[in-house]
């Protein structure tokens, strides 16, 4: 059979399972790159040293199995984020006609409703991951988690703190929904370019690894100081002279007065090598999956047709 158009259709599934799948595999292989981000993002005694000097002052300090600290819940809520975002901004192309007549403008727009979408639905997966990946810092290698994993830490944040804890820092993400608005915008326009008069199959993995990088570079550049702000407020920031509910504007001119706005960007070059070389991966690993599962569904369809 043919591949069907419409929001609930086995094309937008396809391409959902392929980008959960490649988000997976991408962070799997660069989490620690996560890690040292997010240890720079909130220990505010933490120097700013090369990603490589962090990972060794990690490993040293706190054994190597800190860099997989919070490893699995993180790619579940990954895989299932990225799912939701893949099928949203697939199925908003499918139902509004913009396959088969895409523009900048309407990626950009498509691909920021999908990430609402995202965001609204998914933030309390990400806010029990940033708890689990700070879980026990500080207290040495054998300090017990406070949270035994996504389900217990979603259970007991509403149980301790109420329900609208599970979504702190939804107003950056919702801000950060440019983030992948741009990625997916800037990715798309290469796209189109490379594959002009060309079939997927035709262009090397390679390709897609680097376009995926250079799109996904020009997203982050942009948008970091808003994913430090989000990060902090998810976790809860360590402020003693600041309150517990700043909002967005409130920390980030905080973090301005007492650290520069070079406070903004501290961690950023983990992040960038870290989310770089994720994206890059998980597009080359989806662009892979959804040639081979079409061709194969092309392939079954055209056996049919011969049966007949």
């Amino acid at each position: 059979m043919a591949p069907q158009k419409g929001l609930f259709s086995y094309e937008n599934l396809v391409h959902a399972i392929a980008g959960a799948t490649g988000s997976v595999v991408g962070m799997t292989v660069f989490y620690p790159l996560d890690t040292v981000r997010s240890r720079l993002q909130l220990e505010e005694g933490r120097k700013a040293k090369n990603t490589l000097a962090v990972l060794k002052d990690l490993i040293n300090e706190e054994g190597f199995e800190t860099l997989y600290r919070g490893a699995v819940p993180v790619l579940q809520s990954i895989c299932a984020s990225n799912f939701v975002y893949f099928y949203s901004f697939h199925g908003l192309k499918s139902v509004t006609g913009s396959s088969s007549n895409q523009s900048a403008a309407k990626d950009l727009l498509l691909a920021s409703i999908a990430g609402v979408i995202n965001v609204l639905s998914t933030t309390p997966l990400w806010v029990v991951n940033t708890r689990l990946k700070m879980s026990g810092v500080g207290h040495g290698k054998n300090q017990k988690p406070e949270y035994q994993g996504l389900w217990d830490g979603l259970c007991k944040i509403i149980k301790t703190e109420g329900v609208s804890r599970l979504w702190s820092g939804t107003v950056p993400s919702l801000i950060l929904v440019s983030n992948p608005a741009i990625h997916f915008m800037v990715y798309e326009t290469l796209k189109r370019h490379i594959l002009e008069g060309r079939k997927p199959s035709e262009v090397s993995p390679m390709t897609f690894f680097a376009v995926g990088a250079t799109a996904k570079a020009i997203a982050t550049f942009l948008t970091y100081p808003l994913q430090l702000v989000q990060t902090k407020m998810r976790h809860g920031h360590k402020y003693p002279d600041l309150r517990q509910d700043a909002g967005t504007l409130e920390l980030t001119a905080y973090i301005i007065r007492k650290y520069g706005f070079q406070g903004l960007y501290k961690g950023m070059e983990a992040k960038v090598i870290q989310t770089i070389l994720t994206a890059a991966l998980m597009f080359m690993t989806y662009e892979q999956i959804v040639a081979f599962v079409f061709k194969l569904l092309l392939r079954n369809s055209h056996l049919t047709v011969r049966k007949k």
